[in-house]
């Protein structure tokens, strides 16, 4: 029987709710506060949560952020209950976690299918979840080496994979609530916000195949078939400053590039520099230098990508390839930890090298070495 959690400090409120529910097949709960349903939840275990907004003490945003700060409450849909009609409010209950609003007064039809919806979603995630275990318990000749992988990558692709999809599902809920009252500009403010987490999604779904790609033809032990790309300040900036103008750092990148012809497809040598100036970028603070650098040695192509930040230790260094995303509860920052660990494994592929320079908590700078391609080559 599905479990459903309602936090609002009156209780008035709560009986309508069970009233409006009463016919349906679910196990109701009761919070009065914020704080009570948070040191709750072990007890309740809910698979929905509805979640009033305007509490005293802890209003339903804090409470909403609160409970999606823990990991392993993080899949259960919250559906904010609301009398804000703001778009500005809505878009800040969507923005703290929320998969999902309903307006009050509450009107049973609408309760019942949102409800319905974000319990779908939910057990679309436990039948992902088993499914999971069920692969990985499969696992046995890789046991002793993919231990502490599968833990990491079980505890973090769930949440990964739900946070953009439950973006686009809740913009789409919000522009089909409300359409016919929304001007223009706040519709595109909408649907910009849904195209952010599908290209998210479309960003890590890229990655998780290429990395399978690799995996699965690493026993074969061959080198990627040499192809021709240009690198050139001309090829590469273009991407990598679109990519710091939408976290406001444009003025932080530079480039002091020597150009050749590498031995890589277009498609890996954009992911590759793609995911080490992401990082230099969610590593380190806003106003510090990003330099992306290349020099041509003896028959390979030395880049760099240095930041003044965050550093790893050498411990940190050591377990890349664990996706593991390092000190993510302090800094929270978004991914898998998969990114260090495909760049090195597609550059190792490409017959080039991979390394790793940093000074803990000051400066960073990763080092990939890809093959030049000569005239007879």
């Amino acid at each position: 029987m599905p479990s459903i959690l309602v936090i609002d400090d009156e209780p008035d409120n709560f009986d309508v709710i069970e009233t409006l529910l009463n016919e349906q097949n679910y196990l109701l709960h009761y919070a009065a506060s914020g704080q009570v349903a948070i040191a709750s939840l072990n007890v309740f275990q809910p698979d929905v949560i509805l979640l009033d907004v305007m509490m005293p003490e802890m209003d339903g945003i804090e409470v909403c952020r609160q409970i999606k700060a823990m990991p392993q409450w993080q899949p259960v849909p919250i559906i904010m209950v609301t009398a804000l009609n703001s778009k500005e409010d809505l878009a800040r209950c969507l923005k703290s976690g929320a998969e999902d609003f309903i307006s009050k007064p509450v009107n049973s039809v609408e309760l019942r299918a949102r409800i319905h919806s974000m319990l779908r979603i939910k057990q679309q995630y436990d039948n992902i979840q088993s499914l999971s275990n069920i692969q990985a318990n499969s696992i046995k000749v890789l046991e002793n080496t993919l231990n502490e992988l599968r833990g990491n990558l079980a505890a973090t692709l769930p949440h990964e994979l739900n946070t953009p999809l439950y973006g686009i599902v809740g913009t789409i809920s919000l522009l089909m609530a409300d359409l016919e009252n929304m001007d223009t500009a706040e519709i595109r403010e909408l649907l910009g916000l849904a195209d952010e987490s599908a290209r998210r999604l479309e960003k890590l779904t890229q990655k998780l195949l290429i990395s399978l790609e690799l995996e699965l033809s690493t026993h074969q032990k061959h080198i990627i078939k040499p192809q021709s790309t240009k690198f050139s300040i001309v090829a590469i900036a273009p991407p990598l400053q679109s990519l710091a103008r939408s976290v406001n750092r444009s003025q932080d990148l530079m480039f002091a590039i020597e150009e050749a012809e590498v031995s890589i497809s277009a498609q890996y040598l954009a992911m590759i520099l793609d995911e080490l100036v992401d990082n230099a970028l969610k590593f380190s603070q806003t106003g510090t230098a990003i330099t992306i650098s290349s020099q041509v040695g003896t028959g390979m192509l030395n880049v760099y990508v240095h930041n003044w930040g965050r550093g790893m230790t050498a411990e940190q260094i050591s377990k890349i390839g664990a996706f593991m995303q390092f000190e993510r509860k302090t800094y929270e920052q978004q991914g898998l930890g998969m990114g260090l660990n495909l760049v090195k494994k597609i550059v190792e592929r490409c017959g080039g090298q991979f390394s790793i320079s940093s000074v803990y908590k000051q400066e960073t700078t990763i080092n990939i070495s890809l093959p030049i391609l000569t005239v007879d080559g």
